[in-house]
């Protein structure tokens, strides 16, 4: 998620210089080319069922597709400050769907984490941005807030359904197929799109240096950061998971300030201490008494070889 932060932050250049469907095109072109390795199935893993080749396509359609269409049009119609708010949403959001399709327990420490990075992302958007001027087509977008506000809660949920979604696959695939595998669905479903736009874009107005950050937005979005979030997930259930998503908005505003020469104001240094703490409430160990462990928090996506690695 810090990773996701970074590289969203400074994707900006690219997005400025060619449409957002023909970049999300290239992105998952490139990332495919570096890993066509990666689709084949290993000897020790089963043969992929009707119900996982449907997860693994809801992964990419959700995750990948529709989550970037939802957040660029909600936020084109809505203010930043309301967007942020209710991306604040993601980490309540991933433990409620965990609760209702994984059967995960939601325990109070991790309630008050999500609490926490709730309020921490809530303060950030609430912080004024200093240097930055209203642009002149924020009043005419601001015509129909709440579509926006809708798209971007639609956004969230995909979001949270991406986290989800990936736990029950990591208890089918291996992470590295499960990169390979959505990053392949993203580039079908972008490719009419991306053929469009790149038939009436001029690519020669695109600088070497362009070139070689796109290289770099394509390989962390569609293969290290997915790979890590994936790995991750074989032994953290997704309700906790869910709270490290704060790390976005965190790691992208300080991108700003320490790349891109943006202020940082004592309430964003606030919003920030109170993220953190809910990543440390929700990775703080718990004791618990032996017999509560056997067979009472049992994850059935979870080998038994690695149950006794959660945290309980």
């Amino acid at each position: 998620m810090s990773l996701v932060g970074c590289y969203v932050a400074l994707s900006k250049p690219l997005v400025a210089a060619m449409p957002v469907l023909l970049l999300a095109w290239l992105r998952f072109g490139i990332a495919a080319l570096a890993m066509p390795h990666w689709l084949r199935r290993p000897p020790d893993e089963a043969p992929m069922s009707g119900r996982t080749r449907g997860l693994v396509f809801l992964e990419s359609f959700l995750g990948n597709f529709l989550f970037s269409i939802c957040m660029l049009f909600g936020v084109s119609m809505t203010s930043a400050v309301s967007a942020g708010v209710i991306m604040a949403a993601i980490p309540a959001m991933v433990a409620l769907i965990s609760w209702i399709f994984l059967r995960e327990r939601i325990t109070p420490q991790v309630m008050l984490a999500i609490a926490f990075s709730a309020l921490g992302i809530g303060l950030l958007a609430l912080a004024p941005a200093h240097g930055h001027a209203p642009a002149a087509s924020d009043t005419a977008t601001s015509a129909r807030p709440w579509l926006g506000n809708l798209l971007v809660f639609c956004a969230v949920v995909c979001e949270a359904s991406y986290a989800v979604i990936g736990k029950s696959l990591t208890g089918k695939l291996g992470p590295r197929r499960i990169s390979a595998l959505i990053n392949l669905w993203g580039f079908v479903l972008s490719t009419p799109f991306g053929i469009w736009f790149a038939l009436r874009f001029d690519f020669s107005s695109i600088s070497v240096s362009l070139w070689g950050l796109l290289l770099v937005y394509a390989l962390a979005a569609s293969i290290w950061t997915v790979w890590l979030w994936m790995t991750g997930l074989r032994s953290v259930p997704a309700s906790k998971a869910g709270v490290f998503t704060v790390m976005l908005p965190v790691s992208a505003a300080l991108v700003g300030v320490l790349a891109l020469g943006e202020k940082l104001t004592a309430l964003q240094l606030l919003a920030f201490g109170a993220a953190l703490l809910g990543v440390v409430l929700a990775t703080w160990p718990r004791r618990v008494p032996a017999h509560s462990q056997v067979g009472s928090d049992a994850h059935p996506l979870v080998p038994p070889s690695e149950k006794n690695n959660n945290c309980h």
